[in-house]
């Protein structure tokens, strides 16, 4: 993962280059003003959906919570949600699109589904279960497999073997 953390500020300045140029184009093909007006919307459309967003979320996590389900499905899809929140909100007509395409329910699943995956291989997989109940797998029916032959049990060796002097204290007497 730090590998890719070096890649971070570069990939910005990418983002504010392209934002810049897409600006630059559609002030050209509108006009400027047009463009400053589409930049404010889409930023004050962002403002309210993600105050929107955050509460759905909140929400449908404490309703997983109340009724004992895992409340992972609904923390995904509320962090797909603000995130795309956030990228409209965002002053830009590139992260604002992205950010749109977030909020659009097919789209949405499909982020949502990938960052579970993410999520399911980055912990545990009993915190996983926890998070996003049981997993469901998919069986093929193949030739079978041996079984392997149990090995015979090897004794521990303590202390390269040396006998340790001690006594055994039993649990409950002393």
């Amino acid at each position: 993962m730090r590998r890719g953390l070096r890649f971070v500020p570069l990939g910005l300045l990418l983002a504010v280059v392209l934002e810049l140029a897409v600006f630059v184009g559609v002030g050209r093909a509108l006009g400027f003003g047009a463009a400053v007006l589409l930049v404010f919307a889409a930023s004050l459309l962002g403002l309210v959906l993600l105050r929107r967003e955050g509460m759905r979320a909140w929400r449908g996590f404490r309703s997983a919570t109340q009724a004992g389900q895992p409340p992972g499905r609904q923390v995904t899809d509320g962090l797909v949600g603000l995130v795309g929140a956030l990228l409209l909100a965002v002053p830009g007509l590139v992260s604002g699109l992205v950010g749109l395409l977030l909020l659009v329910p097919p789209l949405r699943r499909l982020a949502r589904s990938g960052v579970q995956r993410t999520a399911e291989r980055r912990v545990s997989s009993m915190v996983a279960g926890d998070l996003f109940g049981p997993r469901t797998v998919r069986v093929r029916q193949g030739a079978p497999q041996p079984a392997p032959s149990p090995q015979p049990e090897q004794p521990v060796v303590v202390d390269g073997g040396r006998a340790i002097e001690g006594e055994i204290i039993e649990p409950g007497r002393n």
